[in-house]
């Protein structure tokens, strides 16, 4: 970063996102991504081009809740009138939730500590207004082989065989999954995953996981495996993208 940009204010902003008519967050030569979209909003208001840059990448179809990203930018009418601005030319499936002044050394990306997901499932048919947003099961799933397999992924792990291909390569896929819960309300389930990082798809590559366990196709013993082979194989299914929501990123 030039000299210049470090003397510009530093914005942190929360926004979430119906992400069902989205190419994903990170910005794709069709303009049609979550940051395109905030790109050329910001270009609008503040009459330059500029990057903003994201706490992590969401796939096409995945939504947000709190999704956190940071942009260097002059504007001296305060944090709420420039949130205002933004939100004014933002379509309604992208909601800009906060705009605040950082610390110049805060990254909304190398500054995360931690995120939370969750994953929302639905066993039979889902109604026509949660289909987007739920991954619609025909069968009952065996509850307690799912219990025990979640048990085998709780902690610190090299979660390698839950990562697909063409994330960003890091030096290690160990992560620490602090928190993995499950919660079931009439037909409605819902997986929460709490890390202090997580691979590319890991989230939904867990979930499929776990199903193909309540499905009988995998047993909680062969979710222990993988963790120990940390190698990807045909087992590892990869859940839908309409039924993922970045919950929060902690700092």
């Amino acid at each position: 970063m030039d000299t210049e940009a470090q003397q510009l204010p530093r914005w942190k902003c929360v926004v979430a996102y119906d992400g069902g008519a989205f190419d994903g967050w990170q910005s794709q030569p069709s303009g049609n991504a979550i940051q395109d979209v905030i790109e050329r909003r910001l270009r609008a208001v503040l009459k330059t081009d500029l990057r903003i840059h994201g706490s992590g990448r969401t796939d096409a179809g995945v939504h947000a809740l709190g999704q956190v990203f940071h942009f260097d930018a002059a504007w001296s009418h305060g944090a709420e009138k420039l949130r205002l601005a933004l939100r004014a030319g933002l379509p309604g499936s992208i909601q800009l939730k906060s705009v605040r002044r950082a610390p110049v050394d805060f990254h909304a990306r190398f500054s995360a500590r931690g995120k939370t997901y969750r994953y929302e499932i639905f066993l039979g048919e889902a109604d026509p207004f949660a289909t987007r947003y739920c991954w619609s099961l025909e069968r009952e799933l065996d509850w307690g082989a799912i219990g025990e397999a979640a048990a085998a992924l709780r902690g610190k792990h090299d979660f390698k065989a839950f990562a697909a291909e063409g994330g960003t390569e890091r030096e290690t896929a160990v992560r620490d999954l602090r928190r993995l819960e499950i919660v079931r309300r009439g037909r409605r389930v819902r997986l929460v995953f709490e890390a202090d990082g997580f691979l590319y798809k890991m989230v939904r590559s867990l979930t499929g996981t776990l199903v193909n366990v309540g499905l009988g196709k995998l047993a909680p013993r062969d979710v222990a495996a993988l963790l120990q082979t940390a190698r990807r194989t045909p087992q590892v299914q990869t859940a839908p993208p309409h039924g993922l929501f970045l919950v929060k990123v902690f700092y």
